[in-house]
């Protein structure tokens, strides 16, 4: 086993009537196929496109990890109506929507993306800025262009040209971020012993 894990983070919408009938056959894909490759699973211990993510990892018998708004597990089965299944773990945050985001994306080493909204544009953006690798599911949803529209007006597509990747498979997007992953660790003279 390799020391320490990757964390794979999957966002995507908690409400998927947009995305398309295989949204949620991709997402459960995708979550096995981060597994497969040895990574840790991380999401917002949310509904649709992501719950569905972390049933695939789980699936294969992974680590999954959530990372709430709410502040404590009553609140986010009760106020926030959230599921607690699929997951290992679920931290707690307090900090509403916008606060979990942040602290999602930047506890993982990576951030896939796939059909999503709002809330996944801002989990988009945070990551962005941040520079980390970033996987985009491409489907019959319009997310994908919406991503392509925000990397181009951003005026720092070339920045992060090495760090980006879309795909419809989701084995070849998990692959390529994950290679990218680590070759950012040995470009930054990071070894683990």
């Amino acid at each position: 086993m390799e020391y320490p894990k990757y964390k794979i983070c999957v966002s995507g919408a908690a409400e998927t009537s947009h995305c398309g009938d295989d949204s949620f056959e991709v997402a459960e894909e995708l979550g096995r196929e981060i597994v497969r490759q040895g990574a840790v699973f991380v999401d917002g211990a949310t509904t649709g496109f992501p719950y569905w993510a972390a049933k695939g990892a789980k699936s294969e018998g992974g680590i999954v990890v959530g990372v709430s708004p709410a502040s404590s597990k009553t609140e986010h089965i009760l106020n926030y109506k959230l599921p607690i299944d699929y997951h290992d773990m679920i931290m707690y945050t307090g900090h509403g929507y916008s606060g979990r985001n942040l602290l999602l994306t930047r506890m993982a080493d990576a951030v896939i993306f796939g059909c999503g909204r709002m809330g996944t544009m801002n989990e988009f953006t945070i990551t962005f800025e941040d520079g980390k690798p970033i996987g985009i599911i491409e489907g019959p949803w319009e997310t994908d262009e919406v991503f392509r529209n925000i990397i181009e007006k951003s005026h720092r597509a070339e920045e992060m040209a090495d760090k980006i990747f879309f795909g419809s498979d989701p084995k070849e997007v998990v692959t390529k971020v994950l290679a990218r992953v680590r070759s950012m660790e040995t470009e930054n003279h990071i070894a683990y012993e």
